[in-house]
C-alpha cells in the first residue's frame, strides 16, 4: 500500500474544494468500480482499479457485460465521487471500460481527473468514437463480423451495430495519438481474413496486435487457444489469455 499523501491543488478541485463549475459537473453513469487484475493484453496480471461506465453504441452478440451495454444499468455519480472511490483503493493503474466509455459525455473530464491522481490509464474501447482523452494505453478492440447480432432477431440494433462497428479513420487517429494495442476476439479461423484486412488498412504494428479466444468460460477459451496461438506464431501477433475468464468465468466485478 502506498503511503497516504495530501491532495494536490488540482485534486482538491476535483474532490470538491475548488470552483463550483467543477464540483457541479453532471454525473457519470457508472455500472461498477472494482479492484482486480487486468485480464487481457499487454498488462495482463497487473492489479488495477476498473471503472466500468454504462452505455454502449454497439450490441455484440457475445457481449460478456450486457449490464453495461444491452441492458445498461448503474448509478449516476459526480466526478468527484468516482475519483475519490478510485483513489481510496491505492492502485497505480486504472482501467476505464464499459460498455463503451468513449461515448460518455464526461470521459474527458474523468480521464483528466485520473491523470491528476498520477495513475496509469488504460481505456478499453471498440475504437468507434474519438475524444481528446488522457490515456497511457489505448486498448482498442475492433469488433469483427462475428460480433453482429442476427438482424431477424434484433432488428435496428443489428443494423446499427454493423454500421458502426468498424471505423478505420477513428482507429488510425487513436493509434497516432496514444500508445495502443489492437485486440481481437477470435471465434473461428475464418476471422483471420478480416483481422488481416484491418491490420493492413490501419497500418498497425504487428507487435501491438493481440489475438484472444472468444468465450465466457475457461473451457471455451482453452479449446480455442491452441489454434489461435499457431496463428499468432504465423503472423507475428501476440496471444493474450483472458485471465479473468480463466479464474472467475463471467462472474461480475472480477
Amino acid at each position: 500500500m502506498r503511503p497516504l499523501r495530501l491532495l494536490s491543488p488540482a485534486e482538491e478541485r476535483f474532490f470538491g474544494g475548488g470552483p463550483p463549475r467543477l464540483t457541479r459537473l453532471p454525473g457519470l453513469r457508472v455500472s461498477e468500480i472494482f479492484y482486480s487484475i487486468q485480464g487481457e493484453g499487454a498488462l495482463a496480471g497487473v492489479p488495477s482499479v476498473f471503472v466500468r461506465l454504462s452505455g454502449c453504441n454497439l450490441r455484440c452478440t457475445w457481449c460478456d457485460t450486457p449490464y453495461a451495454s444491452w441492458n445498461p444499468e448503474g448509478r449516476d455519480l459526480m466526478l468527484g465521487e468516482v475519483l475519490a472511490d478510485v483513489r481510496r483503493r491505492w492502485s497505480t493503474h486504472v482501467v476505464v471500460t464499459g460498455g463503451e466509455p468513449m461515448i460518455s459525455d464526461k470521459i474527458v473530464e474523468l480521464t483528466q481527473g485520473l491523470k491528476e491522481l498520477d495513475l496509469h490509464i488504460t481505456i478499453e474501447t471498440a475504437g468507434t468514437v474519438y475524444k481528446k482523452v488522457a490515456c497511457d494505453l489505448m486498448s482498442i478492440s475492433p469488433k469483427l463480423a462475428n460480433s453482429t447480432p442476427h438482424e431477424r432477431e434484433e432488428g435496428k440494433w443489428a443494423a446499427q451495430h454493423e454500421r458502426l462497428r468498424y471505423q478505420p479513420k477513428v482507429l488510425r487517429k487513436l493509434m497516432r495519438e496514444h500508445d495502443y494495442q489492437l485486440k481481437f476476439v477470435v471465434s473461428a479461423p475464418e476471422d483471420m481474413e478480416e483481422i488481416e484486412a484491418i491490420v493492413k488498412e490501419t497500418k498497425a504494428d504487428p507487435a501491438k496486435v493481440i489475438l484472444m479466444p472468444e468465450g465466457i468460460t475457461a473451457e471455451a477459451t482453452r479449446q480455442r487457444a491452441p489454434w489461435i496461438i499457431e496463428l499468432c506464431k504465423r503472423e507475428r501477433f501476440r496471444y493474450s489469455p483472458r485471465l479473468h475468464i480463466d479464474v472467475w468465468g463471467d462472474e461480475r466485478g472480477r
